[in-house]
């Protein structure tokens, strides 16, 4: 794929998805940090129907503390492995206070170090509350990444790599949640909607005539 298709891929995903951002809700950074924790290995909406619970009562580091580890499950047992997710998050809230001042740090390194926090977690971060132009690989954008031929690769890593190489600067700060947001409604695993995309004469995808 060479560079010129690329950015036509991106010029339409933009004009597709003109508000590219998370469907997470959160009104801070902080808020932010722990939906993507509650995240793994579940859904956005049913994250969003916890912490609808969960913020009103807790929404910074402190006061997340307070509630401990138990009072904090009892906010998230709808999500999956909510314990370990609730151990992680008042570590990582401890951490915060005692070494960050109560806020969420801006680097990469700092955001590993918080407990339930990895790559993908600190990628989101850095791109959604602090405009960094990183991309976390999900497992949509892995999908896309090799289905469409954008950007093949065997790990996550290897698809991220190639994409911060190869998407225009222009798209690089939005290209995370256009790729995130095509996968999610668009390009979907079991049953891509290839009659309704709009880079479908641009995707290398061998099936997307039978799809």
């Amino acid at each position: 794929m060479n560079a010129a298709t690329r950015r036509e891929i991106f010029r339409r995903l933009a004009i597709a998805i003109p508000n590219p951002t998370t469907e997470l809700h959160h009104s801070s950074t902080f808020e932010l940090l722990v939906a993507v924790i509650l995240s793994a290995q579940a859904t956005d909406k049913g994250v969003n129907r916890a912490t609808a619970r969960l913020f009103p009562v807790a929404n910074t580091p402190q006061a997340m503390l307070a509630l401990g580890i138990e009072g904090l499950e009892s906010y998230i047992k709808t999500i999956g492995l909510y314990r370990s997710k609730a151990k992680n998050i008042i570590e990582t809230c401890r951490i915060l206070v005692e070494r960050h001042g109560g806020q969420v740090p801006d680097t990469r390194e700092a955001l590993e170090r918080l407990p339930g926090v990895g790559r993908k977690t600190a990628n989101v971060i850095l791109n959604t509350a602090f405009g960094q132009p990183t991309i976390a690989v999900d497992t949509h954008i892995f999908r896309l990444g090799n289905r469409t031929g954008l950007a093949p690769g065997k790990t996550p890593l290897e698809v991220e790599r190639k994409l911060l190489k190869i998407v225009p600067k222009a798209y690089l700060r939005d290209a995370h949640h256009l790729l995130i947001l095509h996968g999610r409604y668009v390009c979907k695993a079991r049953k891509p909607a290839c009659g309704a995309c709009c880079i479908n004469d641009l995707c290398e995808y061998a099936g997307k005539e039978l799809a």
